[in-house]
């Protein structure tokens, strides 16, 4: 079963390091690609020998680590073991891992493990005096800001754990209690405020050009990432549906916004997560923007998009049928079972009749594999994906509905989904459906749409769209 299904993976840790007979070779700057969902991400270790007063015959070293498609610099790195040449780094707060060997010493083969995936990775040592990597992102905005900005916090209550959610409010420069305000809401995986990705700063973009037009933006780091609390793993959509509604009342407190006209704009997962709370809060939302919105149940796009990757990858007709039927046979078993513990027996049977031998890494036992991908396709917030379908809440929808989706995005179809969207707004007949030509899930111009081209592209966000966004909030206040 090649690929059970296609994740997106951020990068942001946290992690500290520590090593027992570490070689000098190994201090210095070492630098891997992880190939993910036909994205090329270069991770880069910095290691450095701190001195052991305790016992000399032990060393103990300190890292960071960049991320420079995400533009994340000198983050912290935790527990790392050195034995006869062979390195281990966990990353347990992720659930994953990274395990290589020395070979040279410029050189380290190994795999990268997280959440039920394996990524070869090779490290190779970066000579002195190399320079780190810049991206050209023509569209972030740069301080000073024709506008107020400032940085907020407000309590999701209704969490089960302290969520204290961190982030920034931008207001136009005369804003008062006639402006309108929309929160923004990130798609699927831990994302900042910016939900940067590749260097891309979409939500700063799109904040910088609404305020700029008269209309105040609030977005917020996700729960346990960044600056906010809380957890983040194990949280579903359902419950990130409750941080949106926590945003919505702290604006309600505000006296320099017009707390009737409090807007949502959902990019992706947010896309399906903003009709949830505009279902649920219908007197407090005025008006939602769908952007690659999810319109169909979880588990039909999860397998359209694997197949529209993997087409436009070059994967085989016979590999493409092969992985449709045991994807769509796999997310049946999810939809049609819902107790747990007869879940995970049902799952281990199917999987164990799936798999074959080519289907998982060398480094991998066949055991592994299968408890691996059992454990992500069965976590809270794949299930809960998988099994929700947007129609009863989109069609619950009273306010104003704005779809837009770009017509090479392989990510969310745009042709199903918006289909499907307007299908259930029909009754109701409150929503404006619109197609981008030549833009992909990140409404970036685009030659394939695959997420491989992301990070290659200095567009962020179309212009196009920014300003067909704001002119439709613009109508739709009056």
């Amino acid at each position: 079963m090649k690929t059970l299904f296609l994740s997106l993976i951020t990068f942001l840790f946290s992690i500290s390091l520590m090593a027992q007979n570490f070689e000098k070779s190994l201090l210095g700057d070492w630098k891997g690609e992880l190939s993910v969902s036909g994205m090329k991400l270069p991770l880069i270790f910095h290691i450095s020998k701190i001195e052991n007063e305790q016992d000399e015959n032990t060393n103990i070293f300190s890292a960071t680590m960049d991320s420079p498609a995400q533009g994340a610099k000198d983050i912290p790195v935790s527990e790392v073991s050195f034995l006869d040449n062979n390195l281990t780094i966990k990353i347990s707060n992720l659930g994953a891992s990274y395990e290589g060997k020395l070979i040279s010493k410029t050189q380290i083969e190994g795999i990268f493990k997280q959440a039920g995936q394996s990524f070869p990775m090779i490290l190779n040592k970066m000579e002195k005096g190399t320079q780190k990597e810049t991206l050209n992102r023509p569209q972030e905005p740069k301080a000073p800001f024709d506008y107020k900005t400032e940085e907020v916090q407000f309590q999701n209550k209704k969490a089960k754990e302290e969520t204290i959610l961190a982030g920034t409010l931008t207001l136009p420069k005369n804003a008062n209690n006639k402006t309108p305000v929309v929160i923004l809401i990130s798609g699927s995986g831990a994302q900042d405020r910016n939900q940067e990705i590749l260097g891309h700063k979409p939500f700063l973009v799109i904040a910088d050009y609404l305020t700029k037009n008269g209309i105040a933006v609030l977005r917020y780091d996700d729960r346990g990432t960044a600056q906010s609390t809380g957890i983040f793993e194990g949280s579903t959509s359902k419950d990130f549906a409750t941080d949106v509604e926590a945003a919505i009342d702290f604006l309600k407190t505000r006296k320099d916004i017009n707390t009737k006209k409090i807007g949502l704009i959902g990019h992706s997962e947010g896309g399906m997560i903003a009709p949830m709370v505009a279902a649920n809060r219908q007197k407090d939302v005025a008006f939602i923007v769908l952007l690659a919105g999810v319109g169909v149940n979880g588990s039909e796009l999860l397998v359209e998009q694997q197949q529209a990757i993997g087409k436009l990858s070059g994967m085989s007709q016979e590999d493409l049928v092969k992985s449709k039927r045991e994807n769509e046979g796999a997310f049946r078993i999810i939809n049609e079972i819902t107790d747990e513990k007869l879940l995970k027996e049902k799952m281990t049977l199917y999987l164990t009749d799936s798999v074959n031998q080519d289907d998982f890494p060398p480094s991998m036992t066949k055991e592994e594999y299968i408890n691996a991908q059992l454990s992500l396709i069965t976590s809270p917030w794949m299930s809960y994906f998988l099994r929700y379908n947007p129609k009863e809440n989109l069609s619950k929808t009273v306010c104003p509905i704005l779809a837009i989706n770009g017509d090479k995005d392989v990510q969310v179809d745009s042709k199903i989904n918006l289909t499907a969207i307007e299908k259930a707004t029909q009754e109701a007949g409150n929503a404006t459906i619109k197609y981008f030509p030549n833009l992909n899930h990140l409404f970036q111009t685009a030659e394939t749409g695959l997420p491989s081209e992301y990070g290659e592209i200095e567009e962020t966000f179309s212009p196009l769209v920014l300003k067909f966004v704001t002119d439709w909030i613009k109508e739709e206040i009056k």
